[in-house]
């Protein structure tokens, strides 16, 4: 078996799984955030389910830990008084990132499970533990019984070959590998690194690279613990930890091998973190914020070289640098070394420790028209606010806070030429559609075709509405972020089926982007593939989803807004305004006896 099956296995009580087998998993760590932690309570008093182990069960304040928006405070305040009441520790707004937390802290470690509302908890790949990032459910139902169920994931094994080329970063690392697969050639596999380059990477660098498995698909980037690596989680936690490796006979869905020495400082272009391209090739690019911070590069040797760069030398006139410890013990550590003093003298913004940036709530946002440079691992439209977003390393973040422009340390310094921007288009608001009330096994209704591969959880329902918990609040914001569908809340009628691409629902944990189609009384979604932390929301919350193939659905001659008819329990679809037929995938036994209770919880 490989890692990921040896740990799932071990956590199962099973001695062999392969690739497919579905297994009730046990979790040694279990977390919810502020803005999820009010949506698992509310699911586990609605439900009149206790916590299974109290010790194993944690908040942590880090996607909003100023408490700015009165929703966020309420969440968090509704957090608090749980806690309390039930003895669950609490990492509350001085802490920090919460997956940095316990990896500091040896909640989480090699070997281990850990579950979060936090989509980027697949983390924990950097330390050899599966990590991953779920709705809130899953996580309610982790809380209260202490296991959760899996579907053991294919595999995929990269051996790295070469030498790393000067000024390459870990962030630059996985932006070329994002630039290789993209955002859903890696769908739902569990990836194995390897090679000499692998072998070198500190704590803080593999810690950069598995932050972004989720912006490629992936269930998670899993590297193999070195002793390097054994050696700092013992200096840091007072632990010594057996790590699993992958046996030598472990077979592979996949394995690719890659060439490092061919590796380029690359930056992400606004919309999506893998639309990539080399920084050479970048138009000039004026900026006017930059931010340094995140899961993925707020540890303390990305500010150390933040540092490097800043030193002696002042933020370009008009442009605001924000920079964010992933934790209050890396923010001390920056302040002992004197590394918060050089950010200040250069002109920056320093804030507490948390997610900052990335979740728009920390920092501010950015206003219309406005070009940030961010060390974040998303960009998509409206992410950090209403500007554009470009995601680059800590070393090119800094120097362009610097030059005023997109640039890195080591390219000489010239003047660009300004270049204008596109906005998102802005917020709508469309009345509340009525709701299905009955979960039929077949169903019929218009088709709406959306020809667009990996349509992300801000396009369906985008982050400035996380704060909304109540069913019938969801249904207006639905698509109001995807280009071209922004009055889809509004035409949608009941019964509707939704077509779409590949990698539907990449990106976050939120709950609210499967909800809002019940709120519209959309009756099933069908896709080429799913994120994988959005399937199992709409599997756990009883919407129905299934799995097509373009060339299943040729025979059908669809056009947008045909009546369809669609059999959940043998695949059977229909075309009744063309009077053609075909067969998708049907659900599977898991899928078919969640629906069958309505819902997880049921």
């Amino acid at each position: 078996m490989n890692i990921t099956e040896k740990i799932l296995a071990k956590h199962a009580g099973k001695e062999h799984l392969k690739p497919g087998d579905i297994v009730n998993v046990f979790i040694d760590c279990r977390v919810a955030r502020d803005f999820g932690g009010a949506n698992v309570i509310e699911h586990l008093q609605n439900n009149n389910l206790k916590i299974e182990d109290t010790e194993r069960t944690f908040f942590t304040f880090d996607c909003n830990p100023g408490g700015s928006d009165q929703k966020y405070a309420a969440n968090q305040h509704m957090c608090r008084s749980f806690a309390r009441k039930h003895g669950i520790k609490v990492f509350d707004v001085n802490c920090g990132i919460g997956t940095h937390i316990a990896i500091d802290t040896g909640l989480a470690y090699p070997g281990s499970t850990f579950l979060s509302t936090d989509s980027h908890a697949n983390i924990m790949g950097a330390i050899g533990a599966f990590g991953q990032g779920m709705g809130d459910r899953d996580i309610a139902a982790a809380w209260a019984n202490g296991k959760v169920w899996f579907k053991v994931p294919e595999s995929v094994k990269l051996n790295f070959i070469g030498k790393l080329p000067e000024h390459i970063s870990a962030k630059d690392f996985v932006l070329n590998l994002l630039h290789l697969f993209g955002a859903n050639q890696l769908l739902a596999k569990s990836v194995e690194l390897y090679g000499d380059c692998i072998d070198t990477f500190s704590l803080d660098q593999r810690i950069t690279i598995a932050s972004m498995a989720t912006e490629m698909g992936a269930i998670l980037l899993m590297f193999p613990p070195s002793q390097a690596v054994l050696d700092e989680l013992k200096a840091k936690t007072g632990n010594a930890y057996s790590p699993v490796y992958a046996d030598p006979d472990t077979t592979y869905a996949e394995e690719h091998t890659i060439d490092v020495s061919n590796f380029e400082v690359r930056i992400s272009l606004p919309g999506h973190p893998h639309h990539t391209v080399a920084l050479k090739d970048l138009p000039s690019t004026f900026i006017d914020s930059a931010f340094i911070g995140s899961c993925t590069n707020g540890r303390l040797e990305d500010l150390r070289l933040v540092a490097e760069v800043l030193k002696g030398k002042k933020i370009a006139d008009n442009v605001v640098l924000k920079i964010v410890p992933s934790t209050d013990t890396i923010w001390k550590q920056a302040l002992n070394e004197g590394l918060i003093r050089i950010f200040k003298d250069a002109g920056a913004l320093v804030s507490n420790a948390g997610c900052a940036g990335c979740a728009a709530g920390q920092i501010g946002q950015n206003g219309p028209d406005e070009i940030t440079v961010s060390t974040g691992n998303r960009n998509f439209s409206g992410k950090q606010g209403k500007g554009m977003v470009y995601l680059a390393s800590p070393l090119v973040v800094a120097a362009s806070a610097i030059a005023g422009y997109i640039t890195a340390p080591h390219i000489k310094l010239h003047t660009p030429k300004k270049l204008s921007c596109v906005t998102p288009s802005s917020e709508s608001s469309h009345p509340v559609q009525q709701t299905l009330s009955h979960k039929p096994t077949q169903v019929q209704g218009r088709v709406w075709i959306i020809n667009q591969d990996d349509i992300d959880t801000d396009m369906i329902f985008h982050n400035r509405y996380l704060t909304i918990t109540k069913l019938e609040e969801m249904a207006p914001c639905t698509f109001d972020n995807l280009k071209g569908y922004e009055n889809f809340a509004k035409e949608a009628q009941a019964g509707d089926i939704v077509m779409t691409g590949k990698n539907f629902g990449a990106g976050s944990s939120r709950q609210q982007a499967v909800d809002c189609f019940t709120a519209l009384g959309i009756s099933c979604i069908l896709a080429q593939s799913y994120g994988a932390i959005y399937e199992r929301n709409a599997i756990n919350a009883a919407m129905p989803i299934l799995v097509y193939t373009p060339e299943q659905i040729a025979p059908l001659l669809l056009s947008n807004k045909d009546i369809i008819s669609v059999d959940f329990l043998t695949g059977g679809i229909k075309n009744i305004t063309k009077n053609t037929s075909s067969y998708i995938r049907p659900f599977f036994d898991v899928q078919n006896d969640i629906y069958q209770k309505g819902g997880l919880l049921g």
